[in-house]
């Protein structure tokens, strides 16, 4: 998980307070560093989309809290800072800024801010590691888990196309796009008429494929142009569609073989069912961690 913020700083008592977390106060000068932190991070210029402004900052503040119980209840249970991470930090740092010219005054002035983040990183990580490290499923819980979500074991339905792409530039003029159509047009019009489609693609179609009569080979959907994907399902064996607009010009496209999705033998997908299986059951166990350390604090909003 990563934590955004400079961590906490202690409050004093002349400061705007945030919250009081299991009786520890929390500044709002503090919070709004987190904030303007995760702002950066997650949105443009790290501007909130209209309208989203209040969920986002109830989000944060829901961060913010967690990362102080988590903290606590690492250093609890006796979790310390890496001493190596905040010398990697420190080098980093000095990299980057080391040409600037009064970087070492600088330097001084921040070191007490980036301990403090390097060091509550550590922690946080350390303890979030261990919090996941839960035992392997059994053989009967992956078995059940594979029995229960056949849906993520679907090998995915296959399709084998063929193409005769007549390229044109994006930025064309409108002009050299109807010329291509209009190609494009006369070529299915001859494929319409008896022309063989691998023979007329050997000799028109500007794509890669051309020398192999236009055979794409096996696709997945989602693999292929938005226009074809949306005629898919009606795509009839053998038979051409008509010339489509996509993004490198303008296409025919035939389909020649559809392979059904089909339910993946346990025993091929064994691993990664466990895999799946125990990413999700750690993924819980870390959740239902927070959502007790959570439920048991003593959380008063201050502002």
């Amino acid at each position: 998980m990563a934590w955004a913020g400079l961590g906490s700083i202690p409050a004093s008592a002349q400061e705007a307070m945030f919250a009081e977390v299991n009786g520890k106060l929390i500044s709002m000068r503090e919070y709004d560093a987190f904030f303007s932190s995760v702002l950066r991070q997650r949105f443009f210029h790290g501007v909130v989309p209209e309208g989203q402004l209040e969920a986002v900052r109830k989000e944060v503040a829901d961060m913010f809290i967690n990362r102080e119980l988590l903290t606590d209840e690492a250093q609890r249970q006796g979790f310390k800072p890496e001493a190596a991470k905040l010398e990697q930090a420190l080098a980093e740092y000095d990299r980057r800024n080391g040409a600037m010219p009064d970087w070492k005054q600088r330097r001084e002035q921040l070191l007490p801010a980036i301990r403090t983040q390097v060091n509550q990183q550590s922690l946080l990580g350390q303890f979030e590691k261990s919090v996941r490290a839960i035992p392997q499923p059994t053989l009967a819980e992956v078995r059940s888990f594979y029995d229960q979500n056949t849906e993520l074991f679907i090998e995915p339905e296959k399709l084998r196309l063929s193409v005769i792409l007549l390229k044109v530039d994006p930025s064309a003029t409108k002009e050299i796009w109807v010329k291509a159509q209009k190609s494009a047009q006369e070529i299915y019009a001859r494929i319409q008429q008896g022309a063989d489609f691998a023979e007329q693609a050997r000799k028109h179609s500007q794509h890669e494929s051309a020398s192999k009569g236009g055979d794409l080979g096996y696709l997945h959907r989602g693999m292929m142009p938005a226009a074809l994907e949306n005629k898919i399902d009606k795509l009839t064996l053998s038979v051409p569609e008509e010339p489509l607009t996509v993004l490198e010009g303008i296409a025919i496209y035939r389909l020649d073989e559809r392979t059904k999705g089909t339910l993946q033998d346990f025993s091929v997908v064994q691993v990664r069912a466990q895999d799946l299986l125990y990413r999700n059951k750690s993924e819980q166990h870390w959740q239902n961690t927070v959502a007790r350390l959570r439920a048991e604090a003593k959380i008063k909003m201050l502002n």
